[in-house]
């Protein structure tokens, strides 16, 4: 089996990219819709709003909106011989060095469930990185494949999960026989990039495609100073949450198919499995911000420079001013990693005397400041490809926080939530899930097989799955998440996780 190594301290870069070609500066999807709703129409058919200007939707959010918004199966747009849906997932699928491309209106999840679901025409394990997403574990119960978990490399002091490397991946399909596929995530939620091409030549030696969930690097490629994507190195399916960093509405999302050596095999299945989970009412709306998202990115290399730029001047700012320290600073210290995503701020604020959910919640409250997301350790902000954001506002708000946390050591980490190891796993996801289950009081489940997946958000990354037997040390972490600022734990049963549903 192959376990090519890398130098993992040099990152894979973009190329500089090219000039876009003249298709490429156009949005024909966005274009068609516009052109649509400028007609003269009397809508007797959905969306029940029908477009009425006087509407509570037209008064809160425009008619422009409202006007947009059509149902699917129209001719010009989306129906007949190379509509204009057909030449936007072209250009897309171009755009990011694909073969095909989906366009998604549920998000990056549905992607990741549509990988999962195709899975079981390859093998029946899926090699799978233990910190994927939640929508990567609903999948499996989708889909009835079982799993084999790769454990990821854990920051113990920020609480953190990053990724795997190419040798954990070859263990792993080594005592593997029946693999499917081998799933990872690149970058990581506070923007830890995997050397995806030695996974990729990995898998590929054992005879296995490399699904990606990529949801955090729909950006990855269009810039020079932004790391390459996915699919550039090696990745045969790459799920892109498109809405995160490269501009789109929230919840759409793309799903990329390598042309590689698995790509006659995936095509046909994937192309059923979205049917299967894509909405028939998908939304106009998300539809066209795809298209247009695609367009700023192709076309807004500079912009996206000038975002890179800015993110730069937050990072050199907090290390000057000396209070708080860089999370991706550390990353050298860990081998999976060989790269970082420039657009991802990641701040310790232990440092600074102060938790990172008190410093999220202080930021919202008193400077309406929003940033992506905070552990007890830190908090992440993102900034989007293309924008520009007052980050000098940032740099001050972030160092006026005052320091609650007097009685702790700078940096002691006192009293910070770190991550719980998993339980055993006793059945699989799907067998679990389905199984007949009770609800008990949360220190009664301790032992017992869950039926549910519990995840702390955000990030999502499931921290119990249904088939584990629940720990102690799971359920005080998920009730210490829960009763922090800003804390919220999916697939509980309550807001303070106090019951559980296992498996009778």
């Amino acid at each position: 089996m192959n376990t090519r190594t890398t130098d993992h301290r040099t990152p894979s870069l973009s190329p500089a990219p090219a000039l876009p070609d003249g298709g490429q500066l156009c949005a024909p999807y966005a274009e068609a819709v516009l052109r649509h709703a400028g007609r003269d129409w009397l809508r007797l058919n959905v969306p029940g709003h029908a477009a009425a200007p006087g509407s509570d939707l037209a008064g809160l959010f425009g008619s422009r909106i409202t006007a947009l918004d059509f149902p699917p199966l129209l001719d010009g747009i989306d129906l007949g011989p190379d509509t204009p849906l057909d030449r936007a997932l072209a250009l897309a699928a171009k755009a990011w060095g694909a073969r095909r491309t989906w366009f998604l209106t549920n998000g990056a999840s549905q992607g990741n469930q549509i990988a999962s679901m195709v899975a079981p025409a390859l093998g029946r394990t899926l090699v799978v990185q233990r910190s994927v997403h939640s929508s990567v574990i609903d999948g499996l119960v989708l889909s009835g494949l079982d799993a084999v978990f790769v454990k990821p490399s854990v920051d113990p002091e920020q609480g953190i999960a990053h990724g795997v490397t190419a040798a954990d991946v070859a263990e792993a399909l080594e005592g593997t026989p029946d693999a499917a596929a081998v799933y990872i995530v690149s970058p990581s939620y506070f923007g830890a990039v995997a050397d995806v091409r030695a996974i990729a030549d990995t898998a590929h030696a054992a005879g296995v495609p490399l699904i990606v969930d990529e949801a955090w690097g729909s950006h990855f490629g269009f810039h020079p100073g932004l790391p390459a994507n996915a699919l550039s190195a090696g990745a045969d399916l790459a799920t892109s949450s498109t809405h995160k960093l490269a501009g789109s509405l929230t919840q759409s999302a793309m799903l990329h198919l390598a042309e590689g050596p698995f790509a006659d095999l995936l095509e046909p299945l994937v192309d059923r499995a979205f049917r299967l989970v894509q909405s028939t009412s998908a939304s106009a709306l998300l539809t066209a911000s795809l298209d247009l998202a695609r367009r700023s990115l192709v076309t807004g290399a500079g912009a996206t420079g000038g975002s890179i730029a800015a993110a730069d001047r937050v990072r050199r700012a907090v290390r000057a001013l000396g209070r708080f320290t860089v999370v991706s600073d550390g990353f050298h210290a860990f081998p999976d990693i060989v790269g970082a995503d420039p657009l991802r701020v990641a701040i310790d604020t232990r440092a600074g005397g102060i938790t990172g959910h008190e410093a999220r919640r202080r930021l919202f409250r008193d400077h309406q400041i929003m940033v992506e997301v905070a552990t007890d350790a830190a908090v992440v902000a993102v900034i989007g490809a293309g924008s520009a954001p007052d980050t000098d506002r940032f740099v001050e708000a972030l160092h006026t926080l005052p320091s609650p946390l007097t009685t702790a050591p700078a940096g002691a980490g006192a009293g910070m939530l770190r991550l719980p190891a998993p339980g055993a796993t006793k059945l699989s996801a799907r067998e679990a899930f389905l199984s007949p289950a009770l609800v008990v009081a949360a220190e009664e489940a301790v032992g017992r097989i869950s039926a549910d997946t519990l995840a702390a958000y955000p990030p999502g990354i499931p921290n119990v799955l249904p088939g584990e037997v629940i720990t102690a040390e799971a359920v005080r972490f998920l009730q210490r998440t829960a009763a922090a600022p800003n804390g919220h734990v999916r697939g509980a049963l309550d807001l303070g996780v106090t019951r559980l549903r296992v498996v009778a």
